[in-house]
């Protein structure tokens, strides 16, 4: 048996490693068994299905993606933290090509439930840092927010910005770092 392939996590991350070189078409649990050096078996010994390595592989490519910077100034304030994200997003589609399209439409196209609930998962917890970092952020105005435009609807709103530049490709923030500065700096 090969012992970089013993742990749940060895197995994911030579998946995110199959994922990169051959795209999503090459993960399934003979591919993955095979460039783990191990039996189809040892990989359900981990995962039940296909679905659950997919499932999983794909949620280790979204905390890739968004692991947490090693500076933590990164979520004292808005701008800081909107300037890593994008960098975030780019970084993910350079390593993990076509990740985020598939991800979004694939599991949608499939109404596979476990995806759609690990993308709102993942897109959940990016909202949640956005609504905590506007809450700290000790920059921005006291009457920025109010009951009609609210902490929870601007980080709405950044977040849609930045899915809209994930479409396009364009990874440069400034106009968004621009739409802060004006809204509640």
């Amino acid at each position: 048996m090969n012992p970089m392939a013993t742990s749940k996590e060895n197995i994911l991350q030579i998946s995110r490693k199959l994922i990169q070189q051959n795209g999503w078409a090459g993960i399934n649990i003979r591919s993955v068994a095979a460039a783990c050096g191990v039996s189809v078996g040892c990989i359900y010994n981990y995962f039940e299905s296909k679905t659950d390595l997919l499932s999983a592989t794909v949620e280790s490519i979204w905390n890739d993606i968004f692991h947490h910077p090693e500076d933590e100034a990164v979520f004292q304030d808005t701008l800081s933290c909107v300037r890593w994200m994008y960098k975030q997003l780019e970084y993910g589609c350079q390593r993990y090509p076509g990740f985020f399209t598939h991800h979004a439409l694939g599991f949608v196209q499939q109404d596979t439930a476990d995806g759609k609930q690990q993308m709102q998962r993942a897109w959940q917890h990016i909202l949640d840092a956005l609504c905590t970092v506007l809450r700290n952020d000790t920059r921005i105005r006291a009457d920025a927010f109010t009951a009609e435009f609210t902490v929870e609807k601007f980080a709405e709103m950044l977040f849609s910005l930045m899915l809209s530049a994930l479409v396009r490709q364009d990874f440069d923030p400034s106009t968004v770092l621009e739409i802060v500065r004006r809204a509640v700096y």
